[in-house]
């Protein structure tokens, strides 16, 4: 036993010889005998036991038993980066002075190795407000009041006050409500108009996530620099690796959904008269800012297709091939195929169209080459998150379904469905679901869509989303899933035509982030000319919401 603990002793100096930055550290730091090491559950490749150290810690620190390094987690640490700390098997102790390495707050400029922690603004998701002022939000805090929130309390969990309370100072009486992380979504949602502030991993699609600044973490142009809610960690001394944040770009997935397009009678008309990438000058921007950017296209590409008509009276469609440029420039990745105009001009036309598809590489489902092409789920990884597409057509008409040698959309074979969606999911993949289903010039859903949506969800979808609506509809959580009955339409005609409404647009924003679903934003647009949606202005984005959110039973 002597002659092993002398080989290790001899094998640990020979380390140090052979590695300055270790060394170093051994001639800066008073020695303890350590004893034999001892097993621990686990262990990172970077930790080795080191002697007992005094330097930057406050007070005196007792000798820990030997072999075993003691560690002081600081109240101000949130829970998953506590919860990473504890997994290394070193000695949690509840006082710093009893303590070999602290693990707490500290400033960005300060020496040492450490971690940059991202929390988000946040708020019930029915909120209409979009974002603050770093300003009011301070003022806020302090009790001050001023802004959209002026009077609300923030809420959040105790690690998050005490970090924000060292950044900022003590909080204004009555200005912040704390409770436990897994108690605040309830506890906003049910004192509306409410808001918090929570760490970047406790997100989940019912919280709204609030800009600051212009800047939200769950953009893909987020501006570190630029943001205030971020908190810097430091272990001291380092006993082990730091994750360098709770928000990693690479783990990070922007996925927009948009409703129905048709690129067909006035539509198609400003098309050859104003440009073929016209209608999306004002939307590009925003679609190739996603990392995937979902179409459905519902009418197929024919190299035969006429002129475009203004008030074509029949329901008979194609586009002309050189359409497809439209789709391009606003960086389409997935095509929908649901559309029940897909076979408007026969099987030949449609080929054509999955064929062009492919050729740029695109991903298509909800329709194919067959039956089955027409029912797989397409699937799409990205920065490790696993995302399956699956779409159905339940409307009809028959012909425009796809057949064992016939292509078309896919028929809604619901058990099929279901058991694939479960069986994702057990793979790992998110599944998304979506609709061709009747459509209706209403605000809610009605009680032909509500059980097929609601099925998808209870199958283990986490988004259901209708890709046929002309008229935007509202959503719901429902069965931990997200379900939009109706976006409206994106590219297609309708000027408040036949009803007033179908001008107003909807395309989901949904945000996935080291393999869960964490967000939904709601992008609102406006069509003009026929033909160009554009973002909407502030006072017709808070009517459309209002309208939404009531309608769906959110406000009262």
């Amino acid at each position: 036993m002597r002659t092993s603990w002398l080989a290790l002793t001899f094998l640990l100096l020979l380390l140090g010889g052979c590695s300055p930055a270790w060394g170093e550290q051994l001639l800066e730091t008073p020695t303890a005998f350590l004893g034999p090491p001892t097993y621990t559950p686990f262990q990172p490749e970077t930790f080795l036991p080191l002697p007992t150290v005094t330097r930057d810690l406050p007070g005196s620190v007792p000798s820990p038993t030997p072999g075993i390094v003691s560690l002081y987690i600081s109240p101000a640490v949130p829970a998953q980066l506590a919860d990473y700390a504890r997994t290394t098997g070193l000695l949690i102790v509840s006082q710093p002075d009893e303590a070999a390495a602290i693990l707490d707050q500290t400033d960005t400029a300060s020496e040492g190795e450490s971690t940059t922690w991202i929390y988000a603004l946040v708020a019930p998701f029915s909120t209409i407000v979009d974002g603050v002022s770093f300003a009011d939000l301070q003022a806020c805090w302090s009790g001050a009041g001023q802004g959209p929130f002026a009077g609300r309390p923030l809420w959040m969990d105790e690690s998050t006050l005490a970090a924000f309370t060292a950044l900022w100072g003590a909080p204004g009486s009555g200005s912040v409500r704390v409770a436990e992380a897994d108690q605040l979504l309830d506890l906003t949602w049910s004192e509306q108009p409410s808001w918090g502030i929570v760490p970047f991993e406790e997100l989940e699609p019912r919280w709204k996530v609030l800009s600051v600044d212009g800047q939200s973490p769950i953009h893909n142009d987020f501006d570190l620099a630029a943001y205030p809610l971020k908190v810097a960690f430091r272990l001291q001394p380092e006993f082990f690796d730091l994750p360098a944040s709770n928000r990693d770009p690479e783990k990070l997935t922007v996925l927009v959904m948009t409703g129905v397009t048709a690129l067909v009678r006035s539509t198609a008309g400003r098309m050859e008269t104003k440009g073929l990438t016209y209608p999306g000058e004002d939307v590009r921007d925003i679609f190739r800012a996603a990392d995937l950017l979902h179409i459905s296209n519902e009418v197929p590409f024919d190299e035969g297709c006429p002129y475009p008509y203004p008030i074509q009276t029949t329901l008979n469609f194609c586009s002309d091939v050189r359409y497809i440029a439209l789709l391009e420039d606003i960086g389409t990745d997935i095509v929908e195929l649901t559309g029940n105009h897909f076979q408007d001009h026969g099987s030949e036309a449609t080929l054509l169209t999955i064929d062009m598809y492919e050729e740029r590489g695109w991903v298509y489902f909800g329709g194919g080459r067959n039956r089955a092409d027409a029912q797989k789920a397409a699937l799409v990884e990205h920065h490790g998150n696993k995302l399956a597409f699956i779409g159905c057509n339940p409307v009809g008409p028959e012909h425009s379904w796809a057949a064992d040698t016939r292509p078309g959309s896919a028929a809604c074979d619901f058990d099929f469905m279901h058991s694939e969606i479960s069986r994702l999911r057990a793979e790992g993949y998110l599944p998304i679901a979506t609709f061709q289903h009747w459509e209706y010039y209403r605000l809610s859903p009605q009680a032909s869509q509500m059980p097929d949506f609601r099925g998808m969800a209870e199958a283990g979808a986490v988004i259901v989303s209708g890709s046929q609506s002309h008229f935007p509809q509202y959503m719901e959580f429902y069965s931990n899933s997200y379900i939009h009955y109706g976006l409206g339409n994106l590219f297609f005609d309708q000027m408040d035509y036949p009803t007033e409404g179908t001008r107003r647009e909807f395309a989901d924003r949904h945000v996935f982030y080291d393999g869960r679903y964490i967000s939904v934003e709601l992008l609102t647009f406006m069509l003009e000319d026929y033909a160009r949606p554009r973002p909407m202005l502030e006072w017709e984005r808070a009517q459309f919401l209002e309208d939404i959110f009531t309608a769906g039973g959110w406000i009262p």
